[in-house]
């Protein structure tokens, strides 16, 4: 569970309830009718920008956001520069069987593949290709988030018109100005709280954890690639290791020397 992304979200309805609680009674921010055009308007013009069987994934894609597994990238370099000492040590044909119990299977199949003498270049080729594919479906998860989140706004705009045109409707009466003029400055409420409190957030969490997992999946390649090359096991921890920031190449080798 991903609780940055849970916080940041109660945190951000809650404060904005908050503030509208201190100031007023919470029910003159409800209006049905207003968050059926924001909500439902921009759900249907996200189906009508997105193909069906993409659309339907939208739950997967939230979940994704919520759902997070941390990943340690020491962890993941410790274990590709493992596989080079028995490959240095035993040969690279003993990782077949090193290999059974490795959590990730881009791992296994980059390894499975040198074990088989595939060239390099194919190699290299055949993981690259995999990574723009992941890289590809992690956009389309961004883009439903991203379409809602340009979407919202607008329907806001829409409820808004159509707010004031029943207002213009019913200037007989002076005293209804006021609250219809309210009722129709909701829908605007409702757009920018759906597009900025939740669709653009989760769009932007959606493109973090994109980037983090196709740099653990680089890290593979070039792992892979150094192994497969026959590159000594400190070779290969110098190499992964400039993916590391500054400090935590230099955590890392105090903690290898320990």
């Amino acid at each position: 569970m991903d609780l940055s992304t849970l916080i940041g979200l109660f945190l951000g309805f809650g404060l904005v309830g908050y503030a509208m609680l201190s100031k007023t009674d919470i029910k003159n921010f409800i209006d049905p009718a207003s968050a059926m055009i924001v909500i439902g308007g921009g759900i249907a013009s996200v189906m009508v920008a997105t193909p069906l069987a993409r659309f339907l994934k939208t739950g997967k894609f939230f979940t994704k956001a919520l759902m997070h597994k941390e990943q340690s990238a020491q962890k993941l370099i410790d274990d590709l520069v493992g596989y080079a000492e028995i490959a240095r040590r035993d040969g690279i044909l003993s990782l077949e069987s090193a290999t059974q119990e490795a959590d990730d299977p881009f791992i296994v199949q980059g390894i499975q593949m040198a074990v088989d003498g595939t060239d390099p270049e194919l190699i290299e080729d055949i993981m690259n290709n995999e990574i723009e594919a992941i890289a590809e479906r992690h956009s389309h998860g961004k883009a439903i988030f991203d379409s809602l989140g340009k979407y919202a706004p607008a329907y806001g705009m829409i409820g808004t018109l159509v707010g004031l045109v029943i207002m213009l409707l019913n200037m007989s009466n002076p005293d209804s100005i006021g609250p219809a003029m309210a009722v129709a400055l909701i829908t605007t409420l409702y757009g920018s709280m759906v597009a900025n409190m939740f669709a653009l957030p989760i769009a932007d969490k959606l493109a973090s954890r994109s980037e983090e997992e196709i740099v653990f999946k680089t890290i593979i390649v070039k792992g892979v690639m150094s192994i497969q090359s026959g590159d000594n096991p400190r070779i290969v921890e110098q190499k992964l290791k400039t993916f590391l920031p500054p400090g935590m190449r230099g955590m890392s080798d105090e903690q290898s020397e320990e």
